[in-house]
């Protein structure tokens, strides 16, 4: 069976259940829960796990508060072998993940790990993917930014809050390669560990524009800092992003959506994987989290519980087509 990412522009209610198990309670108590960002503050795992971890204590889903602890490095890969190696039967503990995780596991960028060493809880909605440049800058749309890098690459560097070779990089290259791009390995891309370091060096000269999702510029964008000039949506998005042009409508049919989860230590127990997979269901369910997601810019994400694994490996597969495609990975 294919599993398939469908968004809705709408916030609407869909129960996360099916497949769940059908229990009032579950043999295991979580104490001191913690959440994984793999990268640092600011960006997008760091938003997911802060987010998240504050609707279950608003929803009394977990005990006191979730620590939330950043580990940057490799793209998620730090976070990911720690679990792995040191933490794999560690039944308090859920990373934050995405479309960003699935590249690197796709394009075999976490050395030695693969996507069946974790459990996979769930997801709680999807990003879509956003290029902008410094609210000063001369650059005001896609097809301006796109044909000053066909003219003269070396003139524009990309940043991005995922490693060469992963999410951020790999939505720039789709959006080139649709406006008549060839030699996508011209192009400069230079890697951070997450969307908030990178939208700093773009803010600091650094780097002449960004590529990241709508929730980890959010900030930034209502600051006025900086100047979004493509969503890489189908539609404009609602909200605070309505304004904000989407590639489509510039001619450049570049679609890129960016979903939002968890994994959980491949040894957790059977008990604290069904809590965890309903804790994350009630959140994705409940009026708080609807909230987060319009006032964050993220979509609704129909892919329930008990789908999430086949979804996340037909995510990887599809990731690798793309990246084959582009010549990234053989």
């Amino acid at each position: 069976m294919t599993y398939q990412l469908k968004l809705r522009s709408g916030i609407t209610a869909f129960a996360l259940v099916a497949g769940l198990i059908a229990a009032p309670t579950f043999a295991f108590e979580p104490s001191q829960t913690e959440c994984i960002a793999p990268a640092n503050a600011g960006g997008g795992w760091d938003f997911t796990c802060r987010q998240v971890g504050k609707t279950m204590q608003d929803l009394a889903i977990v005990p006191g508060t979730m620590q939330v602890t950043n580990m940057a490095g490799g793209g998620g890969g730090v976070a990911f072998a720690e679990v792995v190696s040191k933490r794999s039967e560690d039944n308090n503990l859920i990373i934050a993940a995405s479309t960003a995780t699935a590249t690197r596991l796709a394009t075999n960028a976490f050395p030695g790990n693969t996507m069946d060493q974790v459990r996979w809880v769930g997801a709680v909605g999807a990003d879509y993917g956003i290029i902008a440049v410094a609210k000063d800058s001369a650059i005001n749309t896609l097809p301006e930014l796109l044909a000053q890098i066909k003219a003269d690459p070396t003139s524009i560097s990309v940043a991005g809050g995922s490693a060469v070779g992963g999410w951020d990089h790999l939505k720039v290259l789709i959006a080139a390669e649709k406006s008549g791009i060839t030699d996508l390995r011209s192009i400069k891309y230079v890697a951070f560990d997450g969307g908030g370091e990178a939208v700093t060096q773009l803010l600091a000269g650094s780097v002449e524009a960004f590529t990241g999702d709508a929730s980890e510029a959010k900030g930034f964008v209502d600051s006025g800092d900086i100047k979004v000039i493509a969503v890489l949506s189908p539609e404009r998005m609602p909200g605070d992003f309505a304004s904000f042009p989407t590639a489509r409508e510039q001619g450049i049919d570049a679609i890129g959506a960016n979903w939002r989860g968890f994994y959980a230590p491949g040894g957790m127990s059977d008990e604290a994987f069904a809590f965890w997979q309903e804790a994350v269901t009630k959140v994705y369910s409940s009026d708080e989290w609807k909230g987060v997601m319009t006032q964050n810019g993220l979509a609704p994400i129909e892919v329930s519980a008990a789908e999430f694994q086949g979804f996340v490996e037909d995510s990887i597969a599809s990731i690798q087509k793309i990246s084959r495609e582009i010549g990234l990975i053989q």
